[in-house]
């Protein structure tokens, strides 16, 4: 597969595989390295919609003059934004929280183009899980699959839990690939 002329500004190989899948390998992969934490009452929408943004922003500072493909994602309970887990017990409390009940996973996919302009689409998903036993959420746990990720997986072993999707299934893996692939097609990525 020929490489196209943008940049991915994410560490994410699940964002990576995406792409690929529909023949948009990106020349290169940069992470972006910024800091994430949201600001003090700051909404799931704008908070996404900012990261984002950052992330473009920082890598084309390193990389200037390129297209830069960013985006984030979130888990949303109500207004609460589910961070990543960094233990069995948060990563528990979490899955506690989202048994049988519906929540929103949120991406935002921005494009900085080589002459500076910036677009940006937000994707919203509804989630309805299943009412999760305590030994379906400990076998989750076990499993270690959300690992590195805010809330989940859904491409594995939670799948079994999900009764319904309402919205873009590559967003809730990490990136809207309908919107992704128009936003480098209007941009003129070859």
């Amino acid at each position: 597969m020929s490489k196209k002329d943008f940049i991915l500004a994410s560490g994410s190989a699940q964002r990576l595989s995406l792409l690929q899948n529909i023949g948009y390998e990106p020349k290169e992969v940069h992470a972006a390295d910024i800091d994430e934490t949201p600001f003090p009452q700051e909404k799931p929408l704008p908070y996404i919609r900012r990261i984002a943004r950052a992330k473009a922003e920082a890598v084309s500072t390193i990389s200037p003059n390129e297209n830069i493909l960013s985006a984030d994602t979130v888990i949303v309970v109500g207004q609460k934004i589910i961070q990543k887990s960094h233990s069995d017990e948060e990563q528990t409390a979490v899955m506690r929280l989202l048994s049988g009940r519906t929540h929103r996973v949120i991406t935002s996919v921005c494009l900085k183009t080589k002459d500076g302009h910036l677009s940006q689409r937000t994707i919203t998903t509804k989630i309805m899980m299943k009412h999760l036993t305590e030994a379906e959420i400990q076998a989750y746990i076990a499993s270690g699959e959300w690992h590195g990720v805010a809330g989940y997986k859904i491409e594995g072993m939670l799948s079994g839990f999900v009764k319904r999707i309402v919205g873009s299934y590559t967003s809730v893996i990490g990136l809207p690939l309908y919107e992704a692939k128009n936003m480098l097609d209007g941009a003129g990525v070859k």
